[in-house]
């Protein structure tokens, strides 16, 4: 009797077992395109994720305004999301960490490694973490996305120079902010999430004293479970508030939850806003 069953079950198995052999087609997400670039600065290999708006082939002068945004594979889905149902006319512009970093120690480092040297402006205190990620080269990565990434986007698509957006989150949010208190023209709109500045809000401070004039739009929020964050952000806030010839405006939200919790709520709420500019 035993056997019997043994043996049903077997044959009942089969099928599902074979199901999860089979290899299936891959999805790739609709009128996105994946564009190689060299960082002129460093020789590094990054990607450019690019969404086109669903009316791109429809008229051939038409021109599109860029969101630009950091840690791509992490951010596009959400913000191809957010963008579908509250600004459908805009590229959105994904850059990759860098594809060939060398080996550490011999062994191959995490795929998004190059984000804490990438998108951070100091480097770290802690002598064995900052020979292993070379933080601090937040100068470099805007000199890349300046020199190459904008140029190279302009000339491949029909875009808008003077209609462009960043969005960063958590270390991405800290490159954000080098971005604004240095090259604010770089874009004209700012979607800073969380930001992870640490002991970096002393240097970009003084970095913004240095600049004369601040013009552009910028967002900034962070979670209502994000203490120590709120501290820092808050601090730097309070300095971008009271810039003697700014041209800013800024607008605050804090939203639910940790710094993981935030980031749906941030990217929905940031495009909610930028839409309504």
């Amino acid at each position: 009797m035993m056997k019997k069953f043994v043996q049903t079950l077997i044959c009942m198995m089969l099928p599902l077992w074979s199901l999860q052999a089979m290899e299936f087609e891959a999805y790739a997400m609709p009128r996105t395109q994946v564009v190689p670039i060299t960082n002129s600065v460093n020789g590094g290999q990054y990607e450019l994720l690019v969404k086109l708006p669903e009316d791109y082939g429809k008229d051939s002068k038409h021109r599109y305004p860029v969101v630009y945004f950091t840690d791509a594979v992490w951010q596009l889905d959400l913000l191809s999301a957010a963008t579908t149902f509250l600004m459908d006319d805009v590229i959105l512009v994904g850059i990759s960490w860098q594809k060939d970093m060398p080996k550490v120690d011999g062994q191959t480092t995490a795929p998004y490694a190059s984000r804490f040297r990438d998108y951070t402006v100091t480097p770290s205190t802690d002598k064995a973490r900052q020979a292993k990620y070379h933080f601090g080269q937040a100068e470099k990565h805007l000199a890349f996305i300046r020199e190459d990434v904008i140029k190279r986007v302009d000339s491949l698509y029909r875009t808008k120079p003077d209609q462009r957006a960043y969005f960063g989150y958590s270390l991405g949010g800290q490159f954000g902010l080098y971005a604004l208190v240095t090259q604010p023209d770089t874009f004209n709109h700012y979607i800073l999430g969380s930001p992870a500045l640490g002991g970096s809000v002393e240097y970009l401070s003084e970095l913004l004293s240095k600049q004369k004039q601040l013009n552009a739009n910028v967002f900034i929020s962070y979670g209502d479970q994000e203490a120590s964050l709120q501290i820092h952000v808050d601090r730097l806030l309070a300095k971008l508030n009271t810039h003697s010839q700014s041209k800013l405006f800024l607008t605050h939200e804090v939203m639910e939850g940790d710094h993981s919790q935030a980031v749906p709520m941030t990217v929905a709420r940031g495009v909610s806003w930028l839409s309504n500019l």
